[in-house]
Protein backbone atom coordinates (compact mmCIF):
# COMPACT_ATOMS: atom_id res chain seq x y z
CA UNK A 1 0.00 0.00 0.00
CA UNK A 2 1.08 3.59 -0.53
CA UNK A 3 0.19 6.34 1.93
CA UNK A 4 -0.15 9.91 0.59
CA UNK A 5 -0.50 13.20 2.44
CA UNK A 6 -0.26 16.96 2.01
CA UNK A 7 0.78 19.30 4.81
CA UNK A 8 2.42 22.70 5.26
CA UNK A 9 5.74 21.25 4.11
CA UNK A 10 4.37 19.86 0.85
CA UNK A 11 3.30 16.44 -0.35
CA UNK A 12 4.52 13.14 0.95
CA UNK A 13 4.35 9.51 -0.05
CA UNK A 14 5.30 6.41 1.87
CA UNK A 15 5.12 2.75 0.84
CA UNK A 16 4.28 0.21 3.49
CA UNK A 17 3.60 -3.45 4.18
CA UNK A 18 0.12 -3.94 5.64
CA UNK A 19 -0.18 -6.34 8.58
CA UNK A 20 -3.71 -5.71 9.89
CA UNK A 21 -6.80 -4.16 8.29
CA UNK A 22 -10.25 -3.46 9.74
CA UNK A 23 -13.12 -1.14 8.89
CA UNK A 24 -11.78 1.31 11.49
CA UNK A 25 -8.07 1.26 10.81
CA UNK A 26 -4.92 -0.21 9.33
CA UNK A 27 -1.52 -1.17 10.73
CA UNK A 28 1.54 -1.32 8.52
CA UNK A 29 5.32 -1.19 8.58
CA UNK A 30 7.21 1.48 6.65
CA UNK A 31 10.77 2.65 6.15
CA UNK A 32 10.14 6.01 7.84
CA UNK A 33 7.67 7.68 10.18
CA UNK A 34 4.78 10.06 9.55
CA UNK A 35 3.82 12.68 12.14
CA UNK A 36 0.92 11.64 14.39
CA UNK A 37 -2.22 13.58 13.44
CA UNK A 38 -1.31 13.82 9.75
CA UNK A 39 -4.33 13.43 7.44
CA UNK A 40 -3.58 10.69 4.91
CA UNK A 41 -5.12 8.85 1.96
CA UNK A 42 -4.35 5.39 0.66
CA UNK A 43 -5.73 2.73 -1.64
CA UNK A 44 -5.71 -0.98 -1.14
CA UNK A 45 -7.21 -4.08 -2.68
CA UNK A 46 -9.15 -6.33 -0.35
CA UNK A 47 -8.66 -9.95 -1.44
CA UNK A 48 -11.34 -12.58 -1.95
CA UNK A 49 -10.55 -14.08 1.48
CA UNK A 50 -11.87 -10.88 3.10
CA UNK A 51 -14.67 -9.87 0.73
CA UNK A 52 -15.90 -13.36 -0.27
CA UNK A 53 -16.85 -11.74 -3.60
CA UNK A 54 -13.57 -11.25 -5.44
CA UNK A 55 -10.93 -8.52 -5.07
CA UNK A 56 -12.32 -5.07 -4.17
CA UNK A 57 -10.37 -1.82 -4.50
CA UNK A 58 -10.95 0.69 -1.65
CA UNK A 59 -9.82 4.30 -1.28
CA UNK A 60 -9.41 5.31 2.39
CA UNK A 61 -9.01 8.67 4.10
CA UNK A 62 -7.87 8.90 7.70
CA UNK A 63 -5.21 10.10 10.10
CA UNK A 64 -2.06 8.73 11.67
CA UNK A 65 -2.78 7.89 15.31
CA UNK A 66 0.40 6.09 16.38
CA UNK A 67 3.94 5.39 15.25
CA UNK A 68 6.69 3.39 16.93
CA UNK A 69 10.18 2.33 15.87
CA UNK A 70 10.44 -1.42 15.29
CA UNK A 71 13.92 -2.75 14.48
CA UNK A 72 14.86 -1.34 11.04
CA UNK A 73 11.40 0.05 10.23
CA UNK A 74 8.49 1.99 11.74
CA UNK A 75 5.14 0.65 12.90
CA UNK A 76 2.33 3.00 11.78
CA UNK A 77 -1.36 2.91 12.74
CA UNK A 78 -3.91 4.90 10.74
CA UNK A 79 -7.53 5.41 11.85
CA UNK A 80 -9.87 5.30 8.85
CA UNK A 81 -12.33 8.21 8.92
CA UNK A 82 -14.07 7.33 5.67
CA UNK A 83 -13.67 5.08 2.66
CA UNK A 84 -15.16 4.50 -0.75
CA UNK A 85 -15.26 1.50 -3.02
CA UNK A 86 -13.67 2.13 -6.39
CA UNK A 87 -15.10 0.92 -9.66
CA UNK A 88 -13.00 -1.56 -11.52
CA UNK A 89 -12.19 -1.06 -15.20
CA UNK A 90 -14.23 -4.19 -15.97
CA UNK A 91 -17.46 -2.69 -14.57
CA UNK A 92 -17.19 0.55 -16.56
CA UNK A 93 -19.50 0.34 -19.53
Amino acid sequence: MTLNWTNGLGRGELAGETTEVSSRGVHFYASKSVKVGTAVEFQMTLPHEITLAGPVRVRCMGRVVRTAPKEDRVSVVVAIDRYEFMRSDKSAA
